[in-house]
């Protein structure tokens, strides 16, 4: 049940966000294991200098195109599953969309299953 928001600069055509969704989603169900019905996305986009990223810090270079992507999960996964998801996806969005592996961050975030509702209220007990 990962939620996933989607950060990069303004002005990329929907095919290309449409794609960034779609090679993050297919990474999750390859390596995480995810069912393929659970997709919740969201992407945001801002406007040129409301993004600060330091081009060189730990990789890089970094350029424009950067995308910050942040996933919340319910449940943890190792640190192998971890790193072949990080290949996995830059490998994935580098072939559909041109995006340079350099260009993408990916942090993980976990909780408890009663930290979630779907919907109407209801728990996820």
């Amino acid at each position: 049940m990962p939620y996933a928001r989607i950060s990069l600069q303004r002005g990329k055509p929907t095919h290309y966000l449409r794609a960034l969704s779609q090679g993050l989603h297919d990474a999750l169900v390859e390596t995480f294991g995810i069912p393929v019905g659970d997709r919740f996305h969201v992407i945001h986009q801002h406007e040129p200098g409301e993004l600060f990223v330091d081009a060189d810090y730990l990789g890089g270079p970094r350029s424009a195109d950067y995308v910050l992507i942040a996933i919340t999960g319910g449940k943890p996964r190792d640190t192998v599953t971890k790193r072949r998801f990080y290949h996995v996806l830059t490998q994935r969005l580098s072939a559909s969309i041109g995006l340079d592996p350099e260009d993408v961050m990916i942090v993980i975030s976990t909780t408890a299953p009663e930290d979630w509702s779907f919907g109407g209220g209801r728990g996820n007990e």
